[in-house]
């Protein structure tokens, strides 16, 4: 450490010491992606003095990143994201060894680039690059933290770390392409990306120091617009880990949009007496405080242990509070239950509220 009172307050912090900022120096870490989630990873691990930094982008600054992507400046638009990041990371801590790579992850380039680092962030925004960085540390053995975000609602978790889970563990089957919009389609606060960002930073930070337990086996979900945070369990499936090789395309199949259901239809469904399950994954206090009569309490935090008492000879509804966490929650139980025919609720039960009021709703 060149200079150590720099890091003086993280020194005094007990548990951490010394000892962790000397290992924290030693540490080498790549991040993939200098968008909305890259960027507070960027800043903190370089202030924090993460000795090596690699940071791997093809995108240039473009003004609708600015309200999120807050390093880069209205002058820089138009440049490289990379080089951006390296005139400022040089500016913050000259001490920090820097290096960028302009291009995105691809098959072809990323066991060579991911090979030389300690630690793999993914701060990406796409499914065909999250089960790359994967599939690329599961052959290298090398540990990745996992952020994303969607509407008001993010997710961290740590994946390959010690033997433990993998994102395939999580997500086997990759989506449909455009199942899932991402912020460029759906929409982003510029503080969520910030706040996932920060998280992200903050379990590589424990990889790497062994401070304090990293989230391995648990996915950390946060709702921003309920308040609501809890965290899945993550089982581990030895299949995850039997990769060979990387595979020759991660593109993925232009097929439909999940089965959705409107609240109308669904209202229409209830009436007719039609033979069909009704699973809420909101959590336990939420389905307790205000329910639809019909549903059946799947809390999507324990949707990976618990039965469901549902035959799969008929349909499976699955309703959230909004409708974002009930598609996690369809990907899921796809990976259980291959042959159950999965329809999404449209908005969730505020849209039943919004449309329907009290009708079949116990409070």
């Amino acid at each position: 450490m060149r200079d150590s009172n720099r890091y003086i307050r993280q020194i005094q912090l007990p548990g951490f010491g010394k000892d962790g900022q000397e290992k924290l120096a030693r540490s080498s870490v790549l991040v993939i992606g200098a968008g909305g989630l890259g960027v507070p990873v960027i800043q903190y691990l370089s202030a924090m003095g993460v000795g090596h930094l690699g940071i791997m982008d093809a995108d240039s600054i473009d003004i609708s990143n600015l309200h999120r992507q807050v390093i880069y400046q209205s002058s820089q638009a138009g440049m490289d994201k990379v080089t951006a990041c390296r005139e400022w990371v040089e500016k913050q801590n000259p001490d920090i060894i820097l290096q960028t790579y302009a291009e995105f992850l691809s098959v072809s380039n990323a066991l060579a680039t991911i090979a030389s680092y300690d630690l793999v962030i993914d701060a990406t925004d796409n499914f065909e690059a999250r089960y790359l960085i994967n599939d690329a540390c599961v052959l290298l053995e090398k540990p990745f933290v996992y952020g994303a975000l969607q509407g008001y609602e993010g997710q961290v978790s740590v994946f390959n770390y010690q033997s433990g889970p993998t994102y395939r563990c999580l997500y086997p089957i990759p989506p449909d392409a455009g199942q899932i919009p991402d912020c460029n389609q759906a929409g982003v606060l510029g503080i969520i990306p910030g706040i996932i960002g920060s998280y992200q930073a903050l379990e590589a930070v424990k990889v790497l120091t062994e401070c304090a337990e990293p989230l391995s086996g648990k996915l950390l979900v946060l709702d921003f617009k309920d308040h609501h945070h809890y965290a899945i369990n993550i089982r581990t499936n030895p299949l995850s880990r039997q990769i060979k090789a990387l595979q020759s395309s991660y593109a993925l199949d232009s097929c439909a949009i999940e089965d959705e259901i409107s609240v109308e239809e669904l209202a229409k469904w209830l009436l007719a007496d039609k033979e069909f399950a009704l699973l809420d994954v909101r959590e336990t206090s939420e389905f307790e405080a205000e329910r639809l009569e019909q549903a059946v309490s799947v809390p999507l935090s324990e949707i990976y242990n618990q039965t469901i008492p549902c035959s799969t000879h008929q349909p499976w509804v699955v309703m959230c509070q909004l409708g974002s966490r009930s598609k996690k929650a369809i990907q899921i139980l796809k990976s259980r239950f291959p042959n159950a025919k999965l329809i999404n609720l449209e908005g969730g039960l505020a849209q039943w509220c919004l449309e329907m009021g009290n009708l079949h709703l116990n409070e």
